[in-house]
């Protein structure tokens, strides 16, 4: 069996470093935030959906009928709210036939634990993977508590999507669930005493949503 530090994917794209740069500095505005979420979105989700299960199917080309494949079962997008919208949107055109389940968690300041606000998730019929969106992955208590419920729901295969990530979130979630690969477009050096990544980028959600005040 894999170790989970080797289940751990850090993204090493050249296009990933450049839109990086520009969604941490202080100068980009929430339209150009935005854009760049998406795109790293798009080369971190072409990462996390290379190994997808396909299966065998006909193809009718202008010259002949071919052997093909396509993906295979139901696959769930799961974005964390709020900040995890910000990535839905490469996902649906990637896989137009995604199914979309959003799961409600904010951090409590206080405490720096997650809070479960919404969860719409059914009692059954679980799909057959599913990819946690969140941009950041600080503490890993919001992911442990997304990846606790699908567990809880019975998807198989989970995977977590995070564009960035602290060494204190990827320890906590390799430690709980060393079974979940994780992908990320990069490792940031650590959290500060507030729970925030460094140097990361500030508050994602508020970015994103332009919320900032």
């Amino acid at each position: 069996m894999p170790s989970a530090t080797s289940r751990v994917h850090e993204l090493n794209h050249a296009l990933a470093a450049h839109h990086l740069s520009r969604l941490r500095s202080v100068d980009t505005s929430p339209a150009d935030f935005r854009q760049h979420v998406q795109t790293l979105s798009t080369l971190l989700i072409a990462e996390v959906t290379r190994e997808l299960r396909t299966e065998p199917c006909s193809v009718t080309t202008p010259l002949e009928t071919i052997s093909g494949e396509q993906l295979a079962g139901r696959i769930a997008a799961v974005p964390i709210l709020r900040a995890g919208l910000g990535m839905v949107t490469p996902l649906t055109e990637l896989i137009p036939d995604i199914e979309i389940w959003h799961l409600g968690l904010y951090r409590d300041e206080d405490t720096a634990q997650p809070v479960r606000y919404y969860d719409k998730l059914p009692p059954d019929n679980p799909a057959s993977v599913a990819l946690v969106l969140d941009p950041m992955l600080a503490t890993g208590g919001s992911a442990s508590a997304a990846i606790e419920t699908l567990k809880e729901w019975g998807v198989p295969k989970i995977c977590m999507a995070s564009i960035i990530s602290a060494p204190e979130g990827i320890a906590h979630l390799t430690t709980e669930y060393p079974d979940v690969p994780i992908y990320t477009c990069v490792i940031d050096s650590h959290l500060n005493d507030q729970k925030f990544i460094v140097p990361g980028l500030g508050d994602a959600g508020d970015r994103i949503f332009n919320t900032l005040g």
